[in-house]
């Protein structure tokens, strides 16, 4: 009789002991970390330069939207121009100065951004530069002056090279989606909020004036002109005679003066026209620092 209490007793205490394994006792839980319920580590900051970094991708990225809009308003308005404004010939030559130069700032802010030290970003960049890289080399061998052979298929070509600078895939948010650290940088890059707009303030620099002129058809020739048809690049005080009329040209840093024996007429950069009654038109195909191409036509 004995015997068989003292077996009770053990049994009984087994059970105690394994209920005691399994609840963790009198709190119930277990004396084993239940990992399933374990926060996740929390993601670090992101470094001020990878925020730098991202914040220059998300500002080239919406000024090449930007400019993607702007340009296929221009060539809305080059097929359409207003009667009352610039002939279809000068509008189209101003746009591809100033589309080309655009581009062209586009891709040395890419540039600049360098590593960010993480390979998937970095792989997207060496993206955008090809493409950015491929349209500049195209806009190199389309001259201003194609527009007053063919306006609106100049300008037309010019905006198909635009339209494809359309961002490399994954994109900028897609990375983001499976990389903490990109994710937080564009949490921090005022460029990357919704809505942002290169107008307001950190956008890429304007077109530079300073940019290379591009090739005059008829390069210093001033001869050329004798009939009034010609185009040529000025980049010194010449007396040039077009038509039967002899203009003093100079070019500065900003304008384009004309002197006649009846006046002076001054124009402020590329797309501009200086008229002559009906003897003589000049279009400023592009300036800057070093001169000007001028585009001499009879009207």
């Amino acid at each position: 009789m004995f015997g068989r209490r003292v077996s009770a007793a053990v049994a009984a205490a087994g059970l105690v002991l394994a209920a005691g394994a399994c609840g963790g006792g009198a709190d119930g839980r277990s004396g084993t970390p239940d990992r399933g319920s374990a926060e996740p580590a929390p993601t670090r900051p992101p470094s001020g330069e990878l925020v730098e970094w991202v914040g220059g991708m998300c500002g080239s990225t919406a000024a090449l939207e930007e400019l993607r809009a702007d340009s296929a308003a221009d060539l809305k308005e080059i097929r359409n121009p207003d009667g009352a404004g610039s002939p279809a010939e000068h509008l189209a030559a101003g746009y591809i100065s100033r589309t080309s130069w655009a581009v062209e700032d586009v891709e040395r802010d890419l540039e600049d951004l360098g590593s960010s030290g993480v390979p998937a970003a970095d792989r997207l960049l060496d993206a955008w530069l090809k493409k950015v890289k491929g349209v500049v080399t195209e806009l190199d061998g389309v001259s201003p002056s194609a527009a007053f052979d063919d306006a609106e298929g100049s300008a037309a070509d010019v905006d198909a090279l635009v339209q494809s600078l359309t961002p490399p895939e994954p994109d900028l948010p897609t990375l983001a989606k499976e990389e903490p650290r990109l994710a937080a940088a564009r949490r921090h890059a005022e460029q990357c909020a919704p809505g942002w707009k290169p107008s307001e303030g950190t956008a890429p620099p304007a077109p530079d004036p300073s940019g290379p002129l591009p090739r005059a058809a008829d390069g210093k020739r001033t001869g050329a002109c004798a009939d009034g048809e010609c185009e040529v690049l000025v980049t010194s005080p010449v007396d040039i005679t077009a038509n039967g009329l002899t203009v003093n040209v100079s070019a500065a840093d900003e304008s384009v003066t004309f002197r006649t024996p009846t006046g002076v007429m001054r124009l402020g950069g590329q797309g501009g026209v200086a008229r002559f009654g009906d003897v003589l038109a000049v279009t400023v195909v592009a300036q800057n620092e070093d001169g000007a191409v001028l585009r001499f036509t009879t009207p």
